[in-house]
């Protein structure tokens, strides 16, 4: 009987050691870190991997995410320098590089960190107007970050970016905002408008110009042709009458004309000279008598 309850109490035993064992055997996943404190002092970080801790001594105080975390604040009441009273919601992207530091360097982290953002928004805030306000996020971005990163070091974080999300101006700063750029819009589509009914008229002007230019050219073109067919009408005509002449006189030449006939070829032609507007004429003595012959002829052939 007692070696059954010996046996008994051993295999007790035994399973209590190996469930101390079993539930102090930690694995650690990856992107988180272990805080261990051992009689409530820190003892060390464990990352990633399998690890073991003393039962009864040793205490994981703290896990640690190592991922990048994204915190949204609430909207935050700022003044500007104009004193125009708006509110600002920030975005904040951290992490985490010093689990120790995150652990003990202060009480609640994300308090602190909103608390930081209010403070340092207000500032930032303070020193710009209205409209520098809403076209300045860049630079407010920026300095919160800067801010921020330097003051939450020692608390083993990591500020990577911060970005602001909205910022909502009063309720009558809005309506004169819309206003204004109303008006803008307005004032860019006239101005718009302007320009295309001018250059409208440009082309308009410039199409009749060319027009114009084209017209005249074609009539100018049409008048030298015309000119220039007239001039060789009259060339041909020209050179048809001296042709005719040249002829005559050849065909005069052929015949050997006596001195009666060339007289009275000159007759004739001091009869067309006259054309019966003449009223001296000077014959020459040469053609006098031939004149007084032919006259004499005419006599004969009227009896």
């Amino acid at each position: 009987m007692g070696d059954v309850l010996s046996f008994v109490i051993t295999v007790i035993i035994v399973l209590i050691i190996v469930g101390l064992i079993v539930t102090n055997i930690r694995i650690v996943p990856q992107a988180r870190a272990y805080v261990i404190e051992r009689l409530g002092a820190y003892r060390g970080t464990w990352q990633v991997g399998l690890h073991f801790k003393l039962p009864l001594v040793d205490r994981i105080a703290r896990k640690v995410s190592l991922k990048e975390k994204v915190i949204d604040f609430q909207p935050q009441p700022v003044i500007t320098k104009d004193n125009v009273t708006m509110e600002i919601d920030t975005v904040v992207y951290f992490q985490i590089t010093d689990p120790k530091l995150y652990t003990y360097g202060v009480e609640s982290p994300m308090q602190a960190i909103e608390n930081l953002t209010a403070t340092t928004l207000r500032n930032i805030i303070g020193e710009l107007e209205l409209d520098e306000s809403l076209t300045s996020r860049e630079h407010i971005n920026t300095k919160i970050r800067l801010v921020l990163d330097e003051a939450t070091d020692p608390w083993g974080i990591k500020i990577n970016r911060v970005e602001v999300k909205n910022i909502t101006p009063p309720r009558d700063i809005q309506v004169a905002m819309e206003k204004q750029m109303r008006a803008e819009r307005e004032r860019r589509e006239s101005i718009l408008r302007a320009e295309g009914e001018k250059k409208s008229a440009i082309l308009i002007a410039e199409g009749n110009k060319e027009a114009m230019i084209l017209e005249a050219e074609a009539n100018k073109q049409s008048a030298i042709k015309q000119a220039e067919g007239q001039a060789e009408g009259q060339a041909e005509a020209i050179r048809m009458v001296q042709q005719a002449t040249a002829d005559g006189i050849k065909m005069l030449v052929e015949s050997q004309p006596n001195k009666e006939v060339i007289a009275l070829k000159s007759l004739t032609t001091l009869e067309k000279a006259a054309d019966g507007q003449a009223t001296k004429i000077i014959i020459p003595s040469e053609i006098a008598g031939v004149a007084g012959l032919a006259s004499s002829l005419k006599e004969v052939i009227k009896e």
